[in-house]
């Protein structure tokens, strides 16, 4: 897993240069952002279980034809496969919060999930509604609208919907 350092001298280093204002910079926001990144991640963490239950109760008020016979929660088996796919969300968001970067968004969710998707028949369109719920609970939880706290879910929403298309 990278973060956010790591992928700053991967940068400079694949381009032999010295790190620059710019990069200076963005380690000084990262370091800046770290203490309310790490209460974030650590209040998320404490009510995940709550909040992944509001979050599909907030889904499926929502679409509600999920839950109907045909629906992609139709089913208790269906059902706990959604609560668990938006926990992996909810949890792999907090490690990128956490690291300040969305490669382990890419590496352990993203690749290969609109294949694992498109073979369930599983609808892209209410996924993403279910993350940007989450997204507005953590927000909630955690008091702060910051793109630090909003970036993991975000760039999770906009790859599954360009990945949609």
């Amino acid at each position: 897993m990278k973060d956010a350092v790591t992928s700053l001298i991967d940068i400079y280093d694949a381009t032999g240069r010295y790190l620059d204002r710019d990069a200076i910079d963005s380690l000084k926001s990262y370091f800046g952002t770290g203490a309310a990144r790490l209460k974030a991640a650590s209040l998320i963490t404490a009510n995940a279980a709550s909040l992944i239950r509001q979050a599909g109760n907030q889904l499926f008020e929502a679409v509600p034809d999920l839950l109907r016979p045909g629906g992609n929660a139709y089913t208790t088996r269906r059902y706990a496969a959604c609560l668990r796919d938006m926990d992996y969300y909810l949890r792999y968001a907090t490690y990128a919060l956490v690291a300040a970067d969305n490669y382990i968004l890419d590496e352990r969710v993203l690749q290969g999930l609109r294949d694992t998707y498109n073979s369930l028949g599983v609808p892209i369109g209410p996924t993403v509604q279910g993350i940007q719920i989450l997204k507005d609970l953590a927000i909630e939880l955690v008091g702060e609208n910051a793109d630090w706290l909003t970036a993991p879910f975000d760039y999770m929403s906009r790859e599954l919907s360009e990945r949609n298309i």
